[in-house]
């Protein structure tokens, strides 16, 4: 079980700059937890996320000595890739491939087509430079375009990725409409045919909704997710209001009550003995 906590994804739709000390102490609180990945920063240009726009000097002030923590960064291109690459501290990079073209168009400027181009660009960055790459297949459960979606659509780019040798995909669900009907198919079929690939479920979701989704995900195979303390967050890029992350303290509560898994059993992969959830 892995569980990627992600503050960027909490931060970057806040319109009100956080001070660089406020996220770096913060992000070192998060550190001594025991999460496997933190989701900590991004190398996107400041017109865009400006509240990230720190990332480098956040980076600076994290305590690394004393924990397991790995971290994440997103990217959208391959200049942010660079930069992100320059630093030895980071352990993968994050890059938002869309089912939807207009929302790739709207996240990164870029086609389908194109983005898929650049992610290879990435991938041979990330391999050079010792990172693994992540793709996040955005609007992987549907969008509030009226595009064309399918499934299949999906499944055929997880298909181009595996032949660029990406090794983890996290399925997106960026503005929420993910349900048990479409997730579960989803998650049943790719896991059984792309075994090496580890698939990720990174939801979006509404207060009363999280815990059909995340059942649904666990249930058909998925052991890597995404969450945000008390759900904050969602993405800036996709529509004018925001729908919340998957909560990390319901999330470790489904895990260690839902499944009958005592907390000790969760703490193999997971040490929660320095956080309390209320």
């Amino acid at each position: 079980m892995k569980i990627i906590e992600c503050p960027r994804d909490a931060m970057q739709g806040i319109s009100e700059f956080i001070a660089t000390d406020i996220k770096a102490a913060y992000i070192n609180q998060l550190l001594k937890v025991g999460f496997d990945t933190i989701d900590f920063g991004s190398f996107v240009s400041p017109k865009y996320i400006p509240q990230l726009r720190d990332t480098a000097q956040v980076l600076e002030q994290l305590d690394l000595e004393n924990t397991n923590s790995k971290l994440l960064s997103i990217i959208a291109n391959t200049r942010g890739a660079t930069d992100a690459c320059s630093f030895e501290e980071i352990n993968y990079l994050g890059f938002p491939l869309s089912v939807s073209e207009q929302f790739q168009l709207r996240n990164t400027k870029k086609s389908i087509a194109q983005s898929l181009s650049t992610v290879e660009e990435i991938q041979n960055l990330s391999v050079k430079n010792n990172k693994e790459l992540v793709v996040y297949l955005s609007m992987a459960f549907g969008n509030p375009y009226g595009e064309n979606y399918h499934t299949d659509i999906v499944a055929e780019l997880t298909k181009k990725l595996q032949k660029l040798d990406i090794g983890i995909v996290a399925l997106s669900d960026t503005v929420g409409v993910s349900s048990p009907k479409n997730i579960a198919p989803l998650f049943s079929t790719l896991i059984k045919e792309y075994q090496s690939i580890e698939f990720g479920a990174h939801f979006h979701t509404i207060a009363d909704k999280w815990e059909e989704k995340l059942e649904s995900a666990y249930q058909n195979g998925c052991r890597r997710f995404d969450a945000t303390l008390k759900g904050y967050g969602g993405c800036p890029m996709a529509k004018d209001d925001l729908v919340g992350n998957m909560p990390t303290e319901k999330l470790i509560t489904y895990f260690t009550k839902n499944l009958g898994l005592s907390p000790l059993e969760l703490k193999k992969s997971l040490d929660l003995s320095t956080l309390v959830f209320k």
